[in-house]
């Protein structure tokens, strides 16, 4: 049986703050207050099941100081921007990822969207991540290096085809 994906609720904040502080390294350590903060801007953030999985999204309206959104937002008029999804440990290999990244382009669609953003990290590489959205057709469009050099990452976009 398929786990639901559901709206992120206020009760599930705690929960989503532990799994994505779990993967800070591949998205950012966040706090409680900043975490409800950026809930409250995004566009699209939806869980599976008991938190096997989240991701959060935000348009280009949203306020968020983000680098790497900061760069889509200068070169795109109109997006909806890929800020993390993360899998529980014990949820992988369940094409939970793949969900949740299929229902947002179906949301993102019948909001009127055409493109929807991401980036992955080269530095420190990621590449199963790479590999994964380039299976999704993301299509690479730039790279930076951020955080005062800390990091580096590859811009990706998808256009969704009505």
């Amino acid at each position: 049986m398929t786990s639901p994906i559901d709206r992120i609720a206020q009760d599930d904040e705690a929960a989503i703050l532990a799994l994505n502080n779990e993967h800070a390294a591949e998205l950012s350590w966040l706090e409680a207050e900043r975490l409800s903060f950026l809930l409250g801007e995004a566009f699209y953030a939806r869980r599976i099941g008991d938190l096997e999985a989240f991701i959060m999204t935000f348009d280009q309206d949203a306020n968020y100081d983000s680098p790497n959104f900061v760069w889509f937002r200068e070169r795109y008029e109109r997006f909806i921007y890929v800020d993390r999804v993360v899998v529980a440990a014990h949820a992988r290999g369940r094409g939970h990822a793949r969900r949740l990244y299929q229902d947002l382009f179906d949301h993102a669609e019948r909001a009127g969207y055409a493109l929807v953003t991401c980036e992955v990290n080269i530095d420190p590489p990621n590449p199963a991540s790479d590999a994964f959205h380039a299976a999704l057709g993301f299509a690479e469009v730039g790279d930076a290096v951020i955080h005062g050099g800390k990091k580096a990452v590859r811009y990706y976009v998808r256009r969704i085809v009505a």
